[in-house]
């Protein structure tokens, strides 16, 4: 009888592939072993060649639904002799090559067991399976087996070890096993005061009944929860959080629930019931049902985010509910969500009545995801990549030549992300870097993820901008190992992401990159943020830039967006009645001043969001990043749902200077008093023109898009109305084309650097 080795890597451990084989292997009557090692899962069995193969592709066809393969090999090796089919114990001698298991939702089987009054974990709040549950939040090492992980100090009672040990249960070698006779457990802190051993969740609900705000600990960290449709309950948890409009996150009992406020798609619904189990961005319905508090969430815009109970103790408590809560991120705003008990004590306190806490430790904390589709389309937008899909990114043609690189990413949407044989891992979402404890939350990440993977960095890229403290961490882990750095420009980074995204690298064909942000270094020292790049053989050049302005004030420019009008519009005489009113006269003084002197420029398009959204509607100071951005666009979704409107006709002028050109047609609307609704409209469509024409004019077939600008959904439905398939559009898939989505582009810098193939 011959025999074959079989090495299967990818998503294939913590996702029951052992299990799976050796039932598979049974079925085919063969003998032989399979194994978790760091590098994938091997195979051996003693058949015939037919068999062998026959035998593999009923593994590839068949996969467990959390499994993900990447790359097989089968070879015929030195014959040897089993007596019957074993999973034996896992190695991890062989250097790591393996993709780490997301954390994921609760799956069906478990949600059926859960509510089944007859099954031995019947309404059990931490029921799991090979198929659902935690796993990169509690992983300490490779291989993924339960001493390597934060479930090691829990000892299984006599069934769930049977369970663990049996080949043909669900819940073989599924590490985060547990039942009611050997629990992980709950505890309330209230008052000072924990009560052990906790199992009174009728007491959850009397709290939300009440008003109360509970800090309740999920898979990735404290979520503050509250009673969506107590108004009272839900400006507390505002004012205690100290975050007056950035719009709140909701868990709904179910889809049915979600239906009665929101308007919800076959993506949407897939979205949500997938098992990443992400924040969904839905349109709100002009009359909601559920009677929940509108004005406090959202404060007027007209999307709410939205997600499904995704662990056994949020469907439970939902359940017994039956309305929506906030599900909002338990931290104080700005920083880092909170995971450990004793600082969720120390400081969620502060906001939180009470504390509903469990001995299930955290190692690395995450946040929900979050995404979107644009309302004709359905174009996905992924706007936050966290729990459920990091710390992977799985593209099968990017190659990286088994050379380990690490990208330090950006600033605000602080990701990192390395390469290790030829697999890629991106950080779940880090937080503004800005803030010390985002900062140390990335310096954990970091540490925590390489030494699970183990990566040998030969190459560091980093953002030209020094400021960034993703950059200053990059430079010194340079010299600190005398390890080669490179650094590559902001938008060229968004650009090469895109195009990485959608395997464009090695395209023959030009592309131009529309690459639109707020804020990033340019190459001559200048902030950029409304580029257009072409791309072809390897190389990237900047073709055109919306018209400079001056850049002052940096932050608070970037905070208050009646700068940017004044910034635009100061030598303007018409807009002077517009800008004037919104300073003091001290401030009028300063400024003027300021922009009477050489300046910085700019070309950041989300300056110039911010700029108009003054202009306009008068939305003069942040409270919330982009969140003026974020209203113009709502203000211009709402006209073009009901009426029609052209943009602004396109002047030779328009192509030396669109900043001043836009900027002076809507001075022009609001003297006529043109509907505000209206000219913002006429904004957007307006964009969308100038990007066609530019296109025509340098005679481009592929164009791609990338930067934050283009979470804006009204913007991309009508790029994809204006193409009308006639050109190949391209936008980012999996990653996000904020800052988060940098990374990607870094990584790929560092190999297109030496204009070697990308892609296999």
């Amino acid at each position: 009888m011959q025999t074959y080795h079989i090495h299967i890597k990818g998503v294939v451990q913590g996702v029951g592939f052992r299990p799976f084989v050796y039932q598979i292997a049974r079925r085919y009557h063969l003998t032989g072993w399979v194994n978790n090692t760091t590098d994938g899962v091997h195979i051996e069995i003693n058949a015939q060649k037919q068999y062998a193969q026959l035998f593999l592709e009923d593994i590839l066809k068949h996969l467990p639904p959390l499994a993900i393969v990447t790359e097989y090999s089968i070879k015929k090796v030195n014959s040897k002799y089993f007596d019957n089919f074993n999973i034996i114990e896992s190695k991890g001698k062989t250097q790591t090559n393996v993709l780490l298991t997301p954390d994921v939702a609760m799956c069906p089987d478990c949600r059926r067991e859960l509510y089944d009054i007859d099954n031995r974990r019947y309404k059990y709040p931490f029921i799991t399976c090979t198929n659902c549950g935690p796993r990169y939040s509690i992983i300490t090492a490779l291989p993924y087996d339960r001493p390597y992980t934060t479930m090691n100090k829990f000892e299984m009672c006599p069934v769930c070890k049977t369970e663990y040990e049996n080949p043909l249960e669900r819940r073989h070698f599924s590490q985060t096993n547990s039942c009611p006779d050997c629990p992980i457990e709950m505890q309330w802190y209230e008052n000072g005061k924990i009560t052990e051993h906790f199992t009174d969740l009728d007491k959850v609900i009397q709290y939300w009944n009440a008003g109360k705000i509970i800090a309740i600990k999920g898979i990735g960290g404290y979520l503050l929860t509250c009673d969506a449709t107590n108004a009272d309950a839900v400006k507390t948890l505002r004012q205690r959080k100290q975050r007056p409009n950035k719009p709140f996150a909701l868990m709904y009992p179910s889809l049915i629930s979600i239906e009665k406020d929101a308007v919800i798609n076959g993506k949407e619904r897939k979205e949500l019931q997938s098992i990443h189990s992400p924040i969904v961005l839905l349109q709100l319905k002009k009359q909601q049902t559920s009677l929940i508090a509108t004005k406090e969430i959202i404060k007027n815009l007209g999307r709410i985010g939205v997600m499904l109970p995704y662990t056994p103790l949020y469907d439970l408590l939902l359940n017994k509910f039956g309305k929506p809560i906030i599900a909002t991120s338990g931290n104080m705003t700005g920083s880092t969500i909170i995971y450990d008990d004793q600082t969720a004590i120390d400081y969620l306190t502060q906001i939180a009545d009470v504390l509903l806490m469990n001995n299930r430790d955290i190692v690395i904390p995450q946040d929900d995801g979050l995404v979107q589709f644009t309302t004709k389309h359905r174009q996905k937008i992924v706007l936050r990549r966290s729990r459920g899909k990091a710390p992977i990114y799985i593209n099968p043609e990017l190659s990286f030549k088994n050379k380990d690189i690490l990208a330090t990413g950006g600033m605000l949407k602080s990701v990192f992300a390395f390469t290790h044989q030829n697999n890629i891992f991106i950080s779940q979402f880090l937080g503004n870097t800005e803030n010390y404890e985002a900062q140390n939350n990335y310096e954990k990440t970091f540490k925590h993820l390489s030494k699970i993977i183990k990566p040998d960095i030969k190459i560091i890229v980093t953002d030209k901008h020094p400021g960034y403290f993703a950059t200053e961490f990059g430079k010194k882990y340079a010299q600190k190992n005398s390890i080669k750095h490179d650094e590559i420009q902001h938008h060229k980074a968004h650009f090469l992401s895109v195009l990485a995204e959608n395997n464009l690298l090695d395209n023959q064909d030009k592309i131009l990159g529309i690459i639109w942000d707020g804020t990033g270094l340019g190459d001559d020292g200048n902030i950029w943020g409304g580029e257009f790049f072409s791309y072809q053989k390897h190389n990237i050049k900047r073709l055109h830039h919306i018209g400079e302005f001056d850049f002052i004030v940096a932050d608070k420019m970037v905070k208050e967006p009646r700068i940017s009008a004044l910034a635009i519009g100061h030598k303007l005489e018409v807009a002077q009645k517009y800008l004037q009113p919104k300073f003091t006269n001290v401030e009028w003084q300063i400024y003027n001043k300021m922009l009477s002197k050489p300046q910085l420029k700019s070309t950041s398009m989300g300056r110039l969001f911010d700029g108009i959204a003054s202009l306009i509607f008068g939305y003069d100071k942040h409270n919330f990043e982009a969140e003026a951005s974020m209203k113009l666009e709502w203000q211009a979704t709402r006209f073009l749902n009901k009426k029609q409107t052209k943009g602004y006709q396109l002047t030779p002028y328009a192509f030396e200077n669109f900043t001043a050109f836009i900027f002076e047609q809507i001075l022009n609307d609001l003297d006529k008093q043109i509907n505000n609704q209206e000219i913002a409209a006429k904004f957007h469509l307006t964009l969308v023109d100038y990007i066609w024409q530019i296109a025509e004019k340098y005679k481009f077939e592929y164009l791609a898009f990338s930067g934050g600008v283009f979470q804006n959904a009204l913007l991309i439905d009508l790029l994809i109305d204006m193409n009308n398939k006639r050109k190949k559009i391209y936008f980012h898939k999996e990653l996000s084309p904020n800052d988060e989505g940098l990374v990607l582009g870094q990584l790929v810098s560092a190999i297109n650097k030496y204009k070697d193939t990308i892609l296999k």
